[in-house]
């Protein structure tokens, strides 16, 4: 009976990592809104990193956060870090690329949880009075991610919380 269970076991974990190593070698997260306000109200939310507060979904779950701030904190070269619970873990931001009213792109580095190492965008589009503003998260799945992804799917796990930071950004920028 022993023998059996074993077996078995070994059976479905060595069925896990087969399937784990069929997942993509990268992932993307992406979620949009329309905001009724000017792309340059929206940009300057995204682009300096002391606003983020005011819409940042993980800045509501952990208010005792560490946060430290760079020298500069808005624009290209701009850095944040923190260090949270265990709904935030800890890591940093460096915004990699500004262009006013119309993209942001930032380097995030996780520490914990689990080390990443992702690239994230910001995409604003002006269509009349409105903002359509794109958030998208993408990076690497090593092995042990793919692993996670067979119980866990990012895109909505992550997903989940773009669309909570898109609606606070929304309900900061239309006031």
């Amino acid at each position: 009976m022993l023998k059996t269970v074993s077996i078995v076991i070994a059976v479905l974990i060595a069925g896990v990592l087969i399937f784990a190593a069929t997942k993509p070698d990268t992932f993307r997260v992406q979620r949009a809104a329309s905001i009724k306000a000017p792309p340059e109200k929206v940009f300057a939310l995204i682009n300096d990193f002391k606003r983020w507060d005011a819409w940042s979904p993980w800045e509501k779950k952990d208010p005792a956060m560490k946060r430290t701030w760079g020298a500069v904190t808005s624009g290209k070269g701009a850095m944040y870090a923190w260090d949270g619970n265990s709904d935030v873990g800890k890591g940093s931001m460096e915004i990699a690329e500004s262009v006013p009213a119309s993209r942001v792109a930032l380097k995030l580095d996780f520490e914990k949880p689990f080390e990443g190492h992702n690239i994230v965008t910001f995409t604003l589009e002006p269509k009349g009075e409105v903002t359509n503003v794109t958030w998208a998260m993408q990076g690497p799945a090593p092995f042990i991610t793919k692993v996670i992804q067979v119980f866990c799917d990012m895109d909505s796990m992550v997903g989940k919380d773009f669309e909570a930071g898109l609606a606070n950004m929304k309900a900061v920028a239309e006031k």
